[in-house]
C-alpha cells in the first residue's frame, strides 16, 4: 500500500534531517573507533595525542559532528532544492513571455504538483494565446465575422480579453457595413437622379432644338412644343426640390422646435386641401377623441410630411369618396392615420414604398419623383417617430407615430 503522506516535502526534509543525524552518528562512532587505531601509528600519533590532551576527544567530536551533519544535510536536500530552482527559473522565463517552458518531474510531492500545475498553466496559456492570436489575425485580414471562443471559463481574464476583441470585430464589421451602405446609398442616389434627369432633359432639348431650328409647322405646333418642354421642366424642378429637401433632412439640418397642437395643426392642413378635394369630388373627415394634443416638433417639416401623405391619399384614392384622418394617443405617442379608399397598393410594392426613387406602376403613371414618401419617412425619423403603411382591397392606411414629448434635440 502506497503511503501518500510520505510523498510530501516536509517529510522529505524531516527524513533528510534524521538521515543526516543517523549517518553523522555512525560516522562519528566510526571515526572514534578509527582514532584508537590511528593513534598507534607514528604518522598520526603526535597529532591525535595533541588534540586529546589539549581539547579532549568529546570536544573534537562536537566540532566535527555539526560540520558533518550540515554537509550531509546539504547533500541529501540538494536534489529537492534543485527541483525548486528549476521551477523558479521556469516561472521567470514565463514572466518574460517564454511559454515554451515545460518542467519534467515524476515526483508526487508538492513540488511535483506545482510543476504539473505550471506545465498545465503554460499549456493553457499557449492555447489561449494561439486562439486569440489566430482570431486577431483573421480580423486583421478582414474576416470580421470570426469570433474567438474561450469556453473553459467565461469569467476568466482571457475570456474578457476575447470578448473585448469579439466586440471590437463586431463594431468594425458594423462600421464597415455602414460605410458600404452609405457608399451604396450615395451611388444609388446619383444613379437615381441621373436616370430621372437624363431622359426628360433629352426630350426637352429635342423640343428646343426643333424650335431653335424653326422646324415647326405653325404657331400652334410651336406653342405645343413649348408647353411640353415647360411641363417637363416643372416636373424636373420638383424632382430637384424633393432631392434637395431629402438630402437636407438626412444631413442633420437644425430643427426649429416648437409646441404644436396636433389636432388644430391637421385641421388647418386639411382645410388647405379643400380645393383639391372638391376638384376630384372628395371630402376629408377628421376624427379624434381628444380636443388638444400637444407635441414638440418642426412645424414646417411636419407640414411637408403630412402634405405628402394627404396628397397621395387624394391622388390614389380619388375613386373613393373620403380621405379620413384619425388622431389618437396611447403609450406616450400620438398616432395619425391617413386613410383613402381607392385602388390598393400592390403587396409587392408595399414593402418598398418608403425607399428612395422607388416607384410602383401608379407613381410612374402619375409622374411622381419617387422621393415623396422617402421624405416623409425622414421627417418622422428626425422627430424620433415612425411611419408605416397597410393596404388591402377596402382601404390604404398610412400610420405615423410621434412621441408626445421630444427631448435631446
Amino acid at each position: 500500500m502506497e503511503l501518500k503522506w510520505i510523498n510530501t516535502v516536509r517529510w522529505k526534509f524531516l527524513i533528510s534531517v534524521l538521515a543526516s543525524l543517523g549517518i553523522t552518528t555512525a560516522l562519528l562512532y566510526a571515526l572514534y573507533q578509527l582514532g584508537f587505531l590511528l593513534i598507534r601509528l607514528p604518522l598520526f600519533k603526535n597529532i591525535l595525542r595533541y588534540i586529546v590532551n589539549n581539547y579532549g576527544s568529546s570536544v573534537a567530536l562536537y566540532v566535527v559532528g555539526p560540520i558533518m551533519f550540515l554537509f550531509l544535510y546539504y547533500l541529501l536536500t540538494r536534489r529537492t532544492i534543485q527541483r525548486l530552482e528549476r521551477v523558479n527559473n521556469s516561472l521567470q522565463q514565463i514572466i518574460t513571455g517564454n511559454l515554451d517552458q515545460e518542467i519534467s518531474s515524476s515526483s508526487r510531492d508538492e513540488i511535483g504538483l506545482v510543476t504539473r500545475s505550471v506545465n498545465e498553466m503554460t499549456s493553457q496559456l499557449r492555447t489561449y494565446l494561439d486562439e486569440i492570436s489566430s482570431g486577431v489575425g483573421k480580423v486583421a485580414s478582414g474576416q470580421f465575422e470570426h469570433r474567438i471562443q474561450l469556453e473553459d471559463n467565461p469569467l476568466s481574464e482571457w475570456s474578457v480579453v476575447a470578448d473585448s476583441i469579439n466586440r471590437m470585430a463586431k463594431q468594425l464589421d458594423r462600421s464597415i457595413q455602414e460605410e458600404r451602405n452609405a457608399e451604396k446609398t450615395k451611388n444609388d442616389l446619383i444613379t437615381g437622379v441621373s436616370h430621372d434627369l437624363r431622359t426628360p432633359l433629352t426630350s426637352i432639348l429635342g423640343f428646343l432644338e426643333v424650335i431653335e431650328n424653326d422646324r415647326y409647322q405653325d404657331e400652334v405646333e410651336l406653342r405645343h412644343y413649348i408647353s411640353i418642354a415647360y411641363e417637363k421642366s416643372i416636373t424636373r424642378k420638383k424632382l430637384v426640390d424633393d432631392l434637395f429637401e431629402y438630402t437636407r433632412i438626412n444631413n442633420g439640418m437644425p430643427l426649429r422646435m416648437e409646441e404644436l397642437n396636433l389636432v388644430a395643426f391637421l385641421q388647418q392642413l386639411a382645410e388647405e386641401f379643400v380645393p383639391s378635394l372638391e376638384k376630384v369630388g372628395m371630402i376629408c373627415r377628421i376624427s379624434t377623441k381628444v380636443e388638444s394634443l400637444i407635441i414638440k416638433g418642426d412645424g414646417d417639416l411636419l407640414a411637408r410630411g403630412f402634405e405628402n401623405l394627404i396628397s397621395n391619399a387624394i391622388r390614389y384614392g380619388h375613386d373613393g369618396e373620403y380621405v379620413d384622418i384619425d388622431i389618437s394617443c396611447s403609450n406616450g405617442e400620438a398616432t395619425i392615420r391617413i386613410i383613402n379608399y381607392g385602388e390598393p397598393i400592390p403587396q409587392n410594392d408595399l414593402q418598398f414604398i418608403f425607399e428612395r426613387f422607388y416607384r410602383g406602376d401608379r407613381s410612374r403613371s402619375s409622374g411622381g419623383t419617387g422621393l415623396g414618401l422617402a421624405i416623409v419617412k425622414s421627417i418622422m425619423e428626425v422627430h424620433k417617430g415612425s411611419i408605416s403603411a397597410k393596404s388591402d382591397r377596402t382601404q390604404t392606411m398610412f400610420e405615423a407615430c410621434l412621441p408626445i414629448r421630444l427631448s435631446d434635440f
